[in-house]
């Protein structure tokens, strides 16, 4: 009988092993919002996301490209992006870091798990709007000052 667990990797974004597949997704990509989340895989906070974001990517594949990328084995751009937290997420759109105001005061990246389905493709949209707009800086759909209280 065949083992039903599904496989830790089939949970996880395309996963960039090194600096240079960083670099080359968000300088590559010119039509579409480049969300990679940064952390280790194995972190209960990053496998849970992992897995929000493989099952909203067939919902964003047309404006959006996600990946992971382990910050423990790919350190290079830890200090660069301030990588502190267990779990990151951040945006690029055509090579250019995208800024976020999601009410929290970090506008750099999203460093807590965001649980709901079409919070995170909202996001994601915003996202790309703003990008296509030439904005650098763009508002959430929802204020997550008080996220805990969702």
């Amino acid at each position: 009988m065949a083992d039903s667990t599904p496989d830790v990797a089939a949970l996880r974004p395309i996963e960039l092993t090194d600096g240079w597949q960083v670099d080359q997704a968000i300088v590559t990509e010119t039509e579409r919002v480049v969300v990679i989340r940064f952390g280790k895989h194995t972190d209960p906070e990053c496998m849970v996301q992992d897995k929000i974001l493989c099952s909203i990517a067939p919902k964003v594949e047309k404006f959006a490209t996600i990946y992971c990328c382990d910050n423990q084995q790919v350190p290079d751009f830890n200090k660069m992006y301030e990588l502190y937290d267990t779990c990151t997420m951040m945006f690029f759109w055509r090579n250019k870091h995208m800024m976020i105001d999601l009410g929290t005061g970090n506008n750099n990246k999203i460093n807590f798990v965001i649980e709901d389905k079409q919070d995170l493709i909202d996001i994601i949209e915003v996202v790309y709007r703003g990008g296509k707009k030439g904005r650098g800086l763009v508002n959430a759909p929802k204020d997550y000052s008080t996220r805990h209280q969702y």
